[in-house]
């Protein structure tokens, strides 16, 4: 069909050489490769994935099922996940603090020293 033997590639360098020059002819050869590397890659994950699909015997392989913990509401996990949860103390000091600050001096606490 199309077969490119050593003369035509030899002849395609030469003519590239010719056109892009020495300056740019090792980045675009740099370029093709990356490309070819990126094209073979693809075309081995579609062959390995296609013989996973004809290998697949859906009475044989049972279905896959989900986690547990996906579909359960938060009062349901573990104490684990419930010991990671951010606490509601940080709120409280800041909103003492800015009562706290904005008391007008007569109504400081007693326990307090002045």
């Amino acid at each position: 069909m199309f077969e490119v033997g050593f003369a035509e590639i030899i002849l395609i360098f030469g003519i590239a050489l010719l056109v892009l020059g020495p300056e740019r002819l090792p980045k675009l050869a740099a370029d093709v490769g990356r490309w070819a590397g990126r094209a073979r890659a693809m075309a081995r994950q579609l062959r390995t994935q296609l013989e996973q699909e004809v290998q697949f015997d859906p009475l044989r392989d049972p279905p896959r099922t989900k986690p547990a913990t996906q579909g359960t509401p938060p009062a349901q996990q573990t104490p684990s996940s419930q010991a990671t949860a951010p606490t509601a103390a940080p709120a409280t000091t800041a909103t003492a603090t800015a009562t706290e600050s904005t008391a007008r001096p007569d109504e400081t606490d007693e326990s307090k020293p002045a």
